[in-house]
């Protein structure tokens, strides 16, 4: 996790942005509660999960081990209707909203005490058929849509742009996502947040304006799928 911190300060510095402006999301997906307490004790606050059951089952077993410490949780993967109560009822974030269906039912299902749950609209910013996230030309009404919402608190944008090693490849494709935020924010809509950027491409994403960076296996290891994902 170390090395992950270092590299997210090289590039704020190389962009010359304050270090604090870029979150680390450390993606737990497939590692058991063991390996999010070790990262907790270590200092990490903000843990990322794809899979509904997986993720709320290690919601409860963190809270129960660490009591005292208070973790954010974000939900990172795609969203089925018939999940989106768990979804709302234990994680902090979403990150991942990209119909207004599925919006309605997580404001209606957001539990009173918990207060408003953050949200980020997926852009398909690449185009991809295999993608998930809404249009970018569907960006903005899907924003109206989802800050009319009541317990819905709307941060920002999300995207996964289609791989590539190339750099300024990956800086065009954030760039293309950070114009979207940048004219949602000038129709004023109170925007915080940039989710983009994962271990291949974190340093263009930060170059393009990320504030949080989803960084998995280059924190916890090798993952090993041994369930068909939710």
């Amino acid at each position: 996790m170390q090395a992950v911190g270092e590299a997210i300060a090289a590039a704020a510095d190389e962009a010359r942005r304050p270090r604090d402006s870029v979150r680390l999301l450390a993606v737990s997906k497939t590692f058991g509660p063991d390996a999010v307490i070790e990262a907790a004790q270590a200092g990490q606050r903000a843990f990322g999960e794809n899979y509904v059951q997986e993720g709320v089952d290690k919601v409860r077993a963190v809270a129960a081990a660490l009591a005292d410490v208070s973790l954010e949780w974000h939900f990172i993967g795609p969203i089925q209707s018939n999940k989106t109560r768990p979804i709302a009822e234990h994680f902090d974030w979403v990150h991942t909203v990209e119909r207004e269906k599925i919006a309605q039912r997580l404001a209606e299902q957001r539990p009173e005490g918990r207060g408003p749950l953050n949200v980020c609209l997926q852009v398909n910013i690449s185009g991809e058929a295999s993608k998930s996230g809404v249009a970018p030309a569907e960006v903005a009404a899907l924003a109206r849509s989802v800050a009319a919402l009541p317990q819905l608190r709307l941060r920002g944008l999300m995207a996964i742009p289609e791989p590539t090693e190339d750099f300024m490849a990956q800086r065009a494709a954030f760039a293309a996502l950070r114009t979207l935020y940048d004219a949602l924010r000038e129709q004023g809509f109170a925007l915080d947040t940039l989710s983009m950027g994962m271990s291949a491409d974190l340093r263009a994403a930060i170059f393009e304006g990320a504030t949080i960076v989803r960084v998995g296996s280059a924190i916890f290891g090798a993952r090993h799928y041994n369930k068909e994902p939710q």
